[in-house]
């Protein structure tokens, strides 16, 4: 079994709707050998990362910065996974109204000091919110469930 952890914080409506819309397109895609888990950042240990075979990343940028509980949700897994889950393939995306720019270096950053795999430039959905949203999101979730499934990462 291939196992997918969604990690997403999920503030507001807008940033729930992403979430959701990306869950229900790998749902869709019915991948029989893969088990999805959706989970707050808050709410997320290194024992689920030493679980799953990727990851899908979720957060908001805030004052320029990733959101608080994911930048949490970094400092209590770093070190338990350092040596575990080198490799481990993850996408992310960024909700920002600004630039989104200060976050994704952040987390480049840390990805590269867990020696995680970004499998795709991380995307950034910047300013007022638009619909088109939501489908960008949900084909980079389908991105590494389809990779997974096809043992690609």
């Amino acid at each position: 079994m291939i196992k997918l952890l969604f990690v997403s914080h999920c503030p507001s409506e807008n940033t729930r709707i992403l979430r959701d819309s990306a869950v229900d397109s790998i749902c869709k895609m019915e991948l029989v050998n893969l088990e999805l888990r959706t989970q707050a950042p808050e709410l997320t240990t290194a024992a689920d990362i030493e679980w799953c075979n990727g990851i899908v990343l979720g957060t908001t940028e805030n004052f320029g910065y990733m959101a608080g509980l994911t930048k949490d949700f970094f400092e209590r897994i770093y070190y338990p996974c350092l040596e575990l889950t080198q490799g481990l393939p993850i996408v992310l995306y960024i909700r920002a109204g600004e630039d989104g720019t200060g976050t994704k270096i952040s987390i480049e950053r840390i990805l590269a000091g867990l020696r995680w795999k970004l499998i795709a430039d991380p995307l950034i959905l910047k300013g007022n919110w638009d619909t088109k949203f939501p489908d960008q999101v949900s084909e980079l979730a389908m991105t590494i469930a389809a990779g997974l499934d096809a043992g690609i990462y």
